[in-house]
């Protein structure tokens, strides 16, 4: 007969097992909806979304924070941005062109005061798929024409792609895109880019380790609060008339 301790370790193993496929299996179905273009994996967490919209009904005259995971995993955001009223809607390995596919459901249905976009990371992300600068200025050129015809009026804050360790091989793309999408947004009412790209950089010239979580991708709280210094200055003054 075994002893008890031997059983309580076996069924903690056999758990810990079963806990790191189920793992394992969920890294890879999430990596298989970032490389893929058809902008219909993500139709259950848009699903989702609406859900939430008929049970919690959202902020009226709010920000709109929308793009990818960086968007995604802000779970500080309403008390970082407070009081400006916010709204936010990221989802996994979103591209440019999946926030343009669904923006009549994530976008203009909540008739936004102003909108907040953080996508283009994952179009250039070292991946076979990836796109060019210029399709990625192009995906994003569509994305603001979209919303201006739509919504003619709201401001669209463009946050620039930032420098990570993961994609740093990539990076002198990224930087040609985001120059790409500065440019246009120069040449358009109501549509700003917001470079942050020296907050995350070291004086080397490398991704700064210390904004970033330990897959060397994603914000951490302190880079997290670096967004929100630069961006909720700017909404109070700009958007809600406050000095």
């Amino acid at each position: 007969m075994k002893r008890p301790w031997v059983k309580l370790l076996t069924m903690l193993v056999g758990i810990l097992v079963l806990a790191a496929a189920f793992g394992f299996l969920w890294v890879r179905r999430e990596y298989a909806k970032m490389e893929s273009d058809d902008p219909g994996v993500w139709e259950p967490v848009i699903a989702d979304f609406e859900a939430e919209d008929r049970s919690s009904p959202v902020p009226r005259q709010a920000v709109l924070f929308v793009g990818s995971s960086s968007i995604r995993f802000w779970n500080s955001l309403a008390e970082d941005m407070h009081p400006v009223p916010v709204i936010r809607r990221g989802f996994g390995g979103a591209k440019l062109q999946d926030v343009s596919f669904y923006a009549d459901r994530i976008i203009f249905p909540y008739r936004p005061k102003a909108i907040v976009l953080f996508a283009g990371s994952n179009d250039i992300s070292g991946r076979p798929n990836d796109k060019t600068p210029e399709q990625v200025a192009g995906a994003f050129r569509r994305l603001a024409e979209q919303i201006r015809h739509r919504l003619p009026d709201t401001p669209l804050y463009y946050l620039a792609i930032t420098p990570t360790r993961s994609r740093w091989e990539v990076w002198p793309k990224v930087q040609r895109a985001n120059r790409l999408i500065e440019r246009y947004c120069r040449t358009q009412q109501h549509l700003f880019f917001i470079d942050t790209t020296r907050y995350f950089l070291t004086k080397e010239g490398r991704p700064n380790e210390d904004l970033l979580w330990w897959d060397g991708t994603h914000l951490n709280r302190d880079g997290y609060a670096i967004w929100t210094r630069i961006l909720k200055a700017r909404l109070l003054k700009e958007i809600y008339g406050q000095p």
